[in-house]
C-alpha cells in the first residue's frame, strides 16, 4: 500500500516498516493520522528515527491509537515516571537484568492485554547492542499445518503474571489461536514468558503443546531484528507481535520511556471459547 503523507519502508517480509518524512512533535493532519493507522494494521510495527519527542508528544501521538493504560505489574512502579501513562526504562553499570528479555506478547497475563506499545529510547550504547527482536504471530499461524490449526483451534490457556511480576498480578484464560480485532486475521496468542497451561491437557501433554508452539513462535523465518539510535521509537500491535529485548551492552547506558495503549479482549477465533479471567 502507498502512502501519500509519509514514507514507509518495509523491515522485513514477516513484519516491520520505518516511517520517514514524517515528525512526530508536530500535530498530524487528518490524512497522517489515518495512514499510520492502516500502516499500524499492515506492518505490526512501526519505526521512527531522528524523533526527540517530549512526554506530551508520546502521549499524544499515542492516543491517537486509544486510551492509554497503565502498566499491571507491582514491580514495576518503582521504574514509573511521576506521568502514570509514561514508563521509565533505563539500565546502566548497576543493571544485572532487564525488562522483556524474553519472547512475549505484553501482559498477556491481563483479561485485557494492552493494545499495542510505542517504545522512545533516547540513549543507546555508543557502539552496538541492545537491539529489539519482533516477529509476526500470523506468520507463525499461518506456518503451521492444517492439522494443527485445526487441534489449536477451540484451546484456551492460562496466562499468569504473578512469576514474573509478583502476588498481585492478573492471571486470565485467552484462546490460544485468536483473530486480531480489526483485521479479522487468526494468529497464535501464546508466549514464553506468560503462558502456563492448555486449559483441558494434563500437565504432561500441556508442557509438550507449549513449547512446540513456543519455539515455532520464535523461529527467524517471522522475526525481524532493529537496531536502535539515538530517538528512535518503537510502535508495535501487541496483539499480533511477540517482542524480545536483546541485553547485550552492559555496563553501558539504555534508556528511554515507553507508553502503552488499552486493548480489548482477544476476539475469539472460530470454534474457540470465550477468553474468561481465571480464578
Amino acid at each position: 500500500m502507498a502512502y501519500a503523507t509519509f514514507t514507509a519502508t518495509p523491515y522485513g517480509p514477516a513484519l516491520g516498516a520505518e516511517i520517514t518524512d514524517i515528525d512526530l512533535t508536530r500535530e498530524l493532519s487528518p490524512a497522517t493520522i489515518d495512514e499510520l493507522r492502516a500502516a499500524f494494521l499492515e506492518f505490526q510495527v512501526l519505526f521512527f528515527r531522528d524523533q526527540d519527542i517530549s512526554f506530551d508528544d508520546h502521549e499524544r501521538v499515542a492516543r491517537l491509537f486509544g486510551p492509554l493504560g497503565e502498566h499491571v505489574g507491582k514491580k514495576t512502579l518503582s521504574k514509573a515516571t511521576d506521568n502514570p501513562y509514561v514508563r521509565k526504562f533505563h539500565a546502566d553499570e548497576n543493571s544485572r537484568k532487564v525488562s522483556g528479555d524474553a519472547w512475549h506478547t505484553d501482559q498477556s497475563c491481563a483479561p485485557i492485554p494492552p493494545l499495542g506499545s510505542m517504545l522512545h529510547v533516547h540513549t543507546v550504547p555508543p557502539n552496538s547492542g541492545g537491539d529489539t527482536l519482533f516477529a509476526s504471530m500470523y506468520a507463525a499461524y499461518e506456518a503451521l499445518s492444517p492439522r494443527m490449526k485445526t487441534y489449536l483451534d477451540g484451546l484456551t490457556a492460562l496466562h499468569d503474571g504473578a512469576p514474573i511480576f509478583g502476588a498481585g498480578t492478573p492471571s486470565a484464560e485467552h484462546p490460544v489461536v485468536v483473530e486480531h480485532p480489526e483485521t479479522g486475521r487468526k494468529l497464535l496468542f501464546v508466549n514464553r514468558v506468560f503462558t502456563t497451561k492448555i486449559i483441558g491437557l494434563s500437565d504432561h501433554e500441556s508442557r509438550a503443546i507449549l513449547n512446540m508452539l513456543f519455539e515455532h513462535c520464535e523461529r527467524p523465518e517471522w522475526q525481524i531484528r532493529f537496531r536502535w539510535r539515538a530517538n528512535s521509537i518503537a510502535f508495535w500491535d501487541n496483539r499480533c507481535v511477540h517482542h524480545c529485548a536483546i541485553f547485550d551492552y552492559w555496563p553501558n547506558v539504555r534508556s528511554g520511556y515507553r507508553v502503552q495503549i488499552e486493548g480489548t479482549a482477544p476476539p475469539v477465533a472460530a470454534g474457540a471459547t470465550p477468553a474468561v479471567a481465571a480464578e
